[in-house]
This record gives C-alpha cells, sequence and structure tokens, in this order.
C-alpha cells in the first residue's frame, strides 16, 4: 500500500524535474544603458541618424536551449531625437504619428542559433500604427555578473534593415529613403532567477 502511494508521487516529481530545469530565467531590459539608433537617407544627400532612449521589456533567456528565449520590448517613441527640436517635432508628427501612437514594440517569434555568440531573432515590430515582420542579427556580448551591480546581466546589440513603407509610413518619399537601419544596444538585468539555476 505504501510503495502504491509513492510510486505516483516519484513519478510526479520526475516529472516535473525536466521542466524546472527548463525554466527561463527573466531579464528585465535596462532603459539607462539601452538604445535605438537608426540610419535613414536625406534627399538621397546623406544619412540621417536619430537615437530612441529608455526603451524597457524583458527577455525570457534560456540558457540550456537558446531557441527557446523569447524577447519583448516597448519603445518610447516621444524619446526620439535627431539633434534639433523642429526636426525631432516634425518626424515625431508626420512620420511616426506619435499623438496617437506613442510606443513602438517588439515580440519575437523565433529565435535561431548561428554560432555561440550569434543568434537570429524573427518577430513582429508594431511602428505607427503599422506593423510588420523583422529579422534581428543579434551578436550576444556577455551573460555574467555585472562589476558593479554584481547582479547577472544579459549584454547584446542587435541590428536590421526595415522598410518604412511596410509600416505604412510612406511621407515625403522624394526626400526621405524607405530604408530604415536600426541598430539597438541592450542590458538586460536577471529578475527571476530558475530552479536549475538557484541549485548550489
Amino acid at each position: 500500500f505504501i510503495i502504491g502511494i509513492f510510486i505516483p508521487i516519484f513519478w510526479f516529481i520526475g516529472a516535473l524535474l525536466p521542466a524546472m530545469a527548463a525554466a527561463q530565467a527573466i531579464y528585465s531590459i535596462d532603459p539607462v544603458h539601452s538604445r535605438v539608433v537608426f540610419r535613414v537617407m536625406h534627399a538621397g544627400l546623406s544619412p540621417s541618424l536619430g537615437t530612441v532612449s529608455k526603451p524597457s521589456g524583458r527577455i525570457d533567456w534560456d540558457e540550456t536551449d537558446i531557441s527557446r528565449s523569447r524577447v519583448n520590448v516597448q519603445i518610447p517613441v516621444n524619446s526620439l531625437d535627431m539633434g534639433d527640436s523642429e526636426w525631432n517635432r516634425k518626424t515625431l508628427k508626420t512620420f511616426l504619428d506619435a499623438e496617437n501612437h506613442p510606443t513602438a514594440t517588439f515580440q519575437s517569434t523565433a529565435v535561431r542559433v548561428v554560432s555561440e555568440s550569434l543568434i537570429e531573432v524573427d518577430g513582429v515590430m508594431r511602428i505607427a500604427g503599422g506593423s510588420a515582420p523583422i529579422t534581428f542579427i543579434t551578436v550576444i556580448n556577455a551573460d555574467k555578473r555585472h562589476p558593479l551591480t554584481f547582479r547577472k546581466t544579459l549584454g547584446m546589440q542587435a541590428s536590421a534593415d526595415i522598410s518604412r513603407k511596410a509600416f505604412g509610413i510612406d511621407a515625403w518619399p522624394s526626400l526621405v529613403g524607405d530604408n530604415v537601419h536600426l541598430d539597438i544596444a541592450i542590458e538586460a538585468t536577471l529578475e527571476h532567477q530558475s530552479e536549475k539555476e538557484s541549485t548550489p
């Protein structure tokens, strides 16, 4: 009778342990040390450069199987800076419709491992009310204890090219290029440790 009770218990524990081991660590994106830089051609003359600051979000990171990881990012469009207040105002109004769409987002749909330090992150980006698929080529710089805070921190840099017309952003086609290059710097701090990582 006792054996009959313990067998289901052991079976349950055995089934639970692999799931616990595969649990993903949750990292919060650090808005101070993360930033978006974009580049788009101006009148066919020179690339216009701008930044968007203080992105937030989370990365569900699986060290044992990185392809199971997920990324969700929110980007406050109104933090845009192109180096001139009037240019900022025109860009926010004419291209990004920031009053109605103050936040751009990215949500991953798949992660592919290319090498030990390189991954491809597929997902859907939403900007100015439009959405389009995008793939970020992402370099994993580090996954380690921060030298100042001693908290485990994930450092990455990602890049991608997008068509602004794919998002319905088609104003001034003779002056502003269609291709927009994105470079994103990301630092994310561990908020929740999986059972596997917290085991001594």
